[in-house]
């Protein structure tokens, strides 16, 4: 083994090509990475849209009008402005727009509850919000107790053109009725706001890498959610490792075609802010928008329109729509990566998307705090691994003993991540992002990881996750992929509940591809598959598993 490698096994792993480390000097900040995207491939489409291209030129004089009206309101660098609303072509304009103006970009998930919108407003001191209109009346109910002061408000096709647009902001408000009324007086329109941003001129603030570019909120299934800071230099540093281990099959495709990706990941979540727009910016690619990931139908509908290279997403959409009988519409066959991440893949799953598109998926790790990818399969595997593959270029990661202290190869602990995409720490909480960040640098994850000889990272659940049998340690992923491989099972999650005996018992939940199967049949095959001590006590099927609007599976909710 070599000294390079001595210290990080997984080199070894790498695939031809893809460097050891990356080189984040070479951009200021990420408006100097959008800028420069935006010259370059000015005439490209940006984004794909109900049927419309937006292009990287259309984007660069929006969002500069829009960071001109920002600057306009009186708001000082480094002011948050928050972002309430799926995937529509808004969304990267006003992206754009706040980080042109000097502010800081706060994501916000547009199905929280009014308690939780405020809750996060309020932490962050957003001053602005851009939101769309079919949540304003929720920003209604909370907007008296936020320092919010400035309301842009935007309707779903706003950016498809006088004729479409009308039309389709007219069935979204008065045929499928989305938009509850609201009244939020002096709010200005998205179309106004530009406007008056076109008559303005934008003061190029001076940005630095060390600089906030976003606060991304926790999902809150930890805990109170709280914001990591990350900065410039963090997404840059993440944009970069992306681009370098996607480039051995990215570089497949053909010349004179523009690479394309699925962005049907929540623009809000840093993981599709990150690998979706970000990444799309510095490779001058195609984002195809889907707005409602949830509507399978219409995902595969708009997806049967295109010609597209990868797919970012989470297991429980790749299973949704490998296992849809539209999935035959839709040309698989341009496919280069697939990439799991935001949750374990499940090896039923994973099996299935191969088998049908012939493209493995590549299943990823990483958290918000690490803005968000940490380590990643090779985009050159040929089949699923079941582990989080081996940490991206210029990323460190050990597993920790409760002392601290690192554990040897094959051994549990909690992972810890050092690298240059790790937040700054979270936002005004320095007691909470002292618990997290260890002395020299690493961050640590709450998740319990195995590393191998090879430096293949493999989850075994996180912490509190844990079902605690008998003295035994159980957890949750082994159980669900076990059953996961099972026909007749769709999708699956396994819990731990109060058991007067064990401690803890296993509550298994199980949404049901066919509707034959029987209890019967499922605790046979965990007899057959899992010691007696991983056997579910209770065995429950729903129709559908509680999940955030990403597509993870919210256990807690399953313990209740």
């Amino acid at each position: 083994m070599t000294p390079a490698t001595a210290d990080r096994p997984w080199l070894a792993a790498y695939p031809e090509g893809v460097p050891a480390d990356i080189d984040v000097s070479q951009y200021r900040s990420l408006v100097h990475l959008m800028e420069e995207s935006f010259e370059r491939h000015a005439a490209k489409p940006a984004y794909s849209f109900m049927g419309k291209d937006v292009s990287f030129a259309q984007v660069d004089s929006l969002s500069q009008a829009f960071a001109a009206y920002l600057q306009g309101l009186g708001l000082v660098k480094g002011d948050r402005v928050a972002i309430m609303m799926p995937n529509t072509p808004q969304y990267p304009v006003a992206v754009a727009g706040i980080l042109r103006a000097g502010f800081v970009v706060v994501n916000v998930n547009p199905l929280y509850t009014a308690r939780e919108l405020e809750h996060q407003l309020k932490d962050s001191g957003a001053k602005a919000i851009v939101i769309i209109e079919n949540f304003a009346t929720t920003l209604q109910q909370c907007i008296a107790q936020t320092p919010v002061r400035h309301v842009v408000l935007t309707a779903m096709g706003d950016l498809l053109g006088l004729l479409k647009g009308t039309l389709v902001n007219y069935v979204v408000r008065h045929v499928r009725k989305m938009v509850p009324p609201f009244q939020l007086p002096g709010a200005v329109r998205f179309n106004d706001a530009i406007a008056r941003g076109t008559r303005g001129t934008l003061k190029r603030p001076e940005l630095q890498p060390d600089d906030m570019a976003v606060l991304q909120y926790t999902g809150g299934t930890t805990g109170v959610s709280k914001g990591a800071v990350l900065l410039h230099r963090n997404i840059l540093a993440n944009v970069l490792q992306s681009e370098a281990w996607n480039q051995p099959v990215m570089s497949r495709v053909p010349a004179g075609e523009q690479p394309t990706a699925v962005c049907a990941l929540p623009l809000y979540h840093i993981f599709a802010f990150t690998v979706n727009m970000m990444l799309g910016m510095r490779t001058g690619g195609k984002a195809i928008l889907i707005p409602n990931p949830r509507d399978l139908p219409a995902v595969l509908k708009e997806l049967s329109r295109h010609t597209f290279h990868s797919f970012p997403a989470v297991s429980t959409l790749f299973g949704g729509l490998a296992n849809h009988p539209d999935f035959g519409t839709v040309n698989w066959s341009n496919l280069k990566v697939s990439v799991g991440g935001g949750m374990a893949v499940q090896s039923g799953t994973a099996r299935l998307w191969l088998e049908k598109t012939g493209c493995p998926i590549c299943e990823g790790y990483g958290l918000s705090e690490t803005s968000p990818s940490a380590s990643c399969n090779p985009t050159t595997s040929t089949e699923f691994t079941g582990t989080i593959g081996v940490p991206l270029p210029g990323t460190w990661m050990v597993c920790l003993d409760d002392d601290g202290r690192p554990v040897p190869p094959g051994q549990p602990g909690e992972i810890a991540i050092k690298g240059p995409q790790v937040m700054a720490g979270y936002w005004q909480r320095p007691d909470e992002t002292a618990k997290v960040m260890t002395a020299d640098g690493y961050f640590k994850t709450g998740d319990v990881g195995i590393m191998d000889d090879r430096g293949y990272f493999r989850i075994v659940d996180r912490k509190k996750d844990m079902i605690l049998c008998a003295g035994f340690n159980v957890y949750p992923n082994e159980i669900e992929d076990v059953v996961s491989q099972l026909a007749g099972v769709l999708e699956c999650a396994a819990v731990g509940v109060p058991d007067e005996k064990a401690g803890e018992a296993i509550k298994l939940v199980i949404v049901r591809r066919d509707a034959a199967l029987t209890e019967d049949q499922v605790r046979a095959h965990c007899r057959a598959n899992l010691t007696g001590y991983k056997q579910p006590k209770v065995v429950e099927f729903r129709t559908e598993l509680p999940k955030t609007p990403v597509g993870k599976i919210l256990r807690r909710e399953l313990r209740t």
